[in-house]
This record gives structure tokens, sequence and C-alpha cells, in this order.
């Protein structure tokens, strides 16, 4: 402002600043609330039952009026239990389904000697899920067991997946160390009682807690629920609920030499992926999530602090990279 204009309007330097810190207050208290206004409330969540297959097959299920589908699919010793937290908090953008495996939670459990479980088996039921509910197309969230049942589902059909999101879900031998190939590969291969009481020992209700739950939460173990570890125990009490979950580790050395195909996928079909990895775990180990950069480069990764449950640690934060990456689609 000229010296005379100032003069004239008797405004002083001080006034001036004290005027700018105003305007800029009140730009951001303007830009504040219009955040707001964007934010979206959660949709409720139901709990529903479908038959597919002759078989019960549960699922909780949110935000069915929205266009885009966000399928989660659960890891071990878990259900859709684990993804209480984050279903709300994306609810009200999409429509999210994450199901209970065969097996696995509030889901039919057949009789594990006479029927044998298999990641292709969980595959069948999660897709048949989706026929039965008419999802056409989705988005697959994979974490633990979910990567090898969604790879599977994606192979059967490469062309209905709109987004990948992967958490703590393995497609490359470098996400897993020596030792632990060489357990799947034992527990594949060797069916010795010796092996397959080792096996059954990691489903008791120690190790559920402490090799699971709380291995990557020492320094912090109430960000851990312990809703978490009491619900999985609940369904793993009886002789037969621990032996679908032998029978699935015991499968598990077969998704390792499907790597190759899984990784053909990518290469192909170079699906939009977002890697939201915690990389305190030491089952499924941060290298397995650069891995999957050498096939779909492009992939959005972010490395969190957090262990093999980070959903349970970090729903919000990773709701907010979801939501972020959804909306660049």
């Amino acid at each position: 402002m000229p010296l005379d204009i100032q003069k004239s309007l008797k405004v002083k330097p001080a006034h001036i600043v004290s005027f700018i810190v105003f305007l800029l207050v009140s730009i951001s208290t303007f830009t504040a609330q219009v955040y707001a206004a964007d934010a979206v409330w959660p949709s409720k969540t139901t709990y529903k039952y479908a038959n597919v297959n002759g078989k019960k097959i549960f699922y909780r299920e949110a935000g069915a009026q929205h266009k885009q589908t966000i399928v989660l699919l659960h890891g071990y010793p878990s259900s859709s239990h684990s993804y209480r937290e984050l279903i709300p908090l994306l609810s009200g953008r999409y429509h999210v389904i994450a199901p209970d495996y065969l097996g696995s939670g509030y889901s039919a459990r057949p009789n594990p000697k006479t029927q044998k479980y298999t990641f292709e088996l969980l595959a069948q039921y999660v897709e048949g899920l989706l026929t039965t509910l008419k999802v056409k197309r989705y988005s697959l969230y994979i974490q633990d067991f979910g990567a090898p049942v969604g790879f599977r589902m994606l192979l059967n059909n490469p062309n209905k997946l709109d987004a990948l999101i992967v958490q703590n879900g393995n497609a490359y031998l470098e996400g897993l160390t020596l030792p632990r190939q060489a357990f799947f590969k034992a527990a594949n291969e060797d069916k010795s009682q010796a092996q397959s009481d080792k096996i059954y020992s990691f489903t008791s209700n120690k190790a559920i807690i402490n090799k699971q739950y709380l291995r990557d939460v020492q320094s912090n173990p109430e960000v851990m629920s312990p809703d978490s570890w009491t619900h999985d125990l609940h369904f793993l009490q009886t002789k037969s609920d621990r032996v679908i979950q032998v029978q699935l580790l015991q499968d598990y050395y077969n998704n390792l030499l499907d790597y190759p195909k899984w990784q053909a996928y990518l290469r192909k079909y170079q699906p939009a992926t977002l890697i939201v990895w915690g990389k305190n775990d030491p089952a499924f180990i941060a290298a397995g999530a650069k891995a999957y950069l050498k096939d779909v480069p492009n992939a959005e990764i972010h490395l969190l602090d957090s262990g093999h449950f980070s959903v349970e640690e970090k729903p919000v934060e990773i709701a907010k990279y979801i939501v972020n990456f959804m909306d660049k689609l």
C-alpha cells in the first residue's frame, strides 16, 4: 500500500499484519469446514448367510447402495470379524463384503474327515457367494490366507477385478524366509504323526494368542483387542475345528508352487494395485511387498509401522490409503 494512502486511511503496518493473519486463519477455517463437509457417515453393517453349493456361508455386508464393491478376504486363524473396524471406515463410500471361508467363523464347517480343506475349495465358495449375490466386478483386499484364495479367484475370472489391495499377503518367495519356506514344504510332504502333531499345536490357545496376535506388538500389546483372539478361539474349540486349519496349513506349500501363475497374471493384466504392508511382520516379511513391483511396477506401496495383523493395529490409516487409492481409479 502506498505511503500517502496508508496515511490518509490512518492504517498502521501492525494493523496490516493483523489483517493478513486474520485472513489466513479465515481461509484455513473455511478449508477445514469443506473437508468436514466431505466426510461420509458409515453404513450399517449387516450379518447374513447365503446358501452356496448347499452350504451356509456367512458374510458381513455394508454400503450396498454404492456401485464399487470391495471384498475383504481374511487370513489365518481368523474370519470376517478381523474387519470389524475397517468395514465402517469404508462403507460410507463403497459396497463392502467380508465373507467367512467355508470352515471358518460362522460359515458351515463340514467334517474334515469327509471334506478335505484346500485353498481351491475356499476360493470356490467365495466365488459362489459373489455369484449368488450377483456381484459382477469387485476390488479384492487380500491378507494372509486371503492371497491364495484371491489369486485363485483371479485366475478363474481374470476380468472381474477392479483393483487389488494387498496387506501382508504373499505372492513371492521373497516374502517368506527360508526356514518358513521349509516349514510349509515339510507340512505338505511329511504326513507323519509327529509332523501333524506339530502343526496341530499351532492351533492351540497359547499359540493363537502369543504366536499370532501378540507376537508383533510386544512393545504395545494394548493396541490389540482381546476380541480378536477370543472370537477365533471360539471357533477352534473342537478337534475337528482345529484339523480344518491344519489341513489348510498342509496345503499352503501348493501356493508357493503356484506363485509363478499369480505373477504371470499380474504381468499380463497390470491391475491397479495398492500395497499396505505391516513391515514388523516376521512371518510375511516386507521384502514380499516390494517384490510385487517386479510385475506391477506402478503399484502404490506403503510399509506401515505394524505387524501381520495391521488391520487390527492401524485400520484408520489403512482406510485412508484405500480411499485415496480408489479415488484415483
